[in-house]
């Protein structure tokens, strides 16, 4: 079963009442977006519980899968099912053998009892695992800037609802190729990361732009996806400047028409 088997839809009509400030109420209809559970199976193994947006949801087996470090590339996915169930989504998945004991060995990190001393040292060094290095961005922030003019007209659940972020793949020089959305920021990421693995489509020197602010897990995301820079148009963390700089990703944040911060 694939994404254009699944019934719902990524956002619903409900009736609200509005209340203005002079005290007049009306009753209006608007589009609220939807959030699922999204289940993860690998190789019959329950893996994780996501909450998502209930749209290209292949898009973002294959990036969280990814950013889990469980697969290196698409071709390490040998099959997908997405079944639409109450009260949510089952997404099992065929994993290659020379991957497979990845899951095994990050199900018992998971369940591994970090009371101990030594426990919870193995933890932190689990949770910040060494990173590759990033590639290397040598373009310009104009194409920033003109990406970041063109992204609202790439949203439309969020145009609808005003309540999902998006993750846009863009050219060097600015042109968004791709954009994927969800209520959640990470899940946006990984879905454009998962559609571009789907389609094999590379960065090519571009870059990815969040509306979101820019986070340790994003940033990791990006490196992990080989992306040459991040952009997002709210502030960093202290840790995703680190992790950045460790990576040697490039950063754009505090994205707005007339100005950004570069790190």
């Amino acid at each position: 079963m694939t994404d254009s088997d699944l019934s719902c839809s990524p956002a619903a009509m409900l009736g609200f009442a509005r209340v203005a400030a002079d005290g007049v109420i009306t009753t209006i209809d608007r589009a609220i977006a939807e959030e699922v559970p999204v289940a993860i199976e690998c190789n019959g193994i329950a893996y994780a519980v996501l909450m998502a947006t209930p749209d290209a949801i292949e898009d973002l087996a294959y990036g969280f899968l990814l950013s889990e470090r469980l697969i290196d590339a698409a071709m390490d996915v040998r099959g997908i099912d997405v079944h639409r169930g109450e009260p949510g989504i089952v997404v099992r998945l065929a994993l290659a053998k020379r991957v497979a004991e990845r899951i095994g060995d990050r199900v018992r990190h998971r369940n591994s009892d970090a009371s101990c001393g030594l426990c919870g040292v193995e933890t932190l060094a689990q949770a910040l695992r060494p990173l590759p290095h990033a590639a290397r961005w040598d373009g310009s922030d104009s194409a920033i800037f003109q990406a970041y003019a063109a992204l609202r007209d790439h949203q439309p659940i969020n145009a609808a609802t005003g309540a999902v972020h998006g993750a846009a793949a863009c050219t060097r020089d600015g042109m968004i190729q791709m954009v994927r959305e969800d209520v959640g920021r990470h899940n946006a990421f990984d879905k454009l990361i998962g559609a571009m693995m789907r389609t094999g489509q590379g960065w090519d020197g571009g870059f990815a732009l969040l509306t979101s602010r820019c986070s340790y897990e994003l940033v990791e995301k990006a490196v992990l996806a080989r992306c040459p820079l991040l952009a997002t148009i709210s502030a960093p963390t202290r840790l995703a400047v680190d992790r950045a700089g460790e990576a040697g990703l490039a950063l754009r944040t505090l994205v707005r028409a007339d100005a950004l911060l570069a790190t």
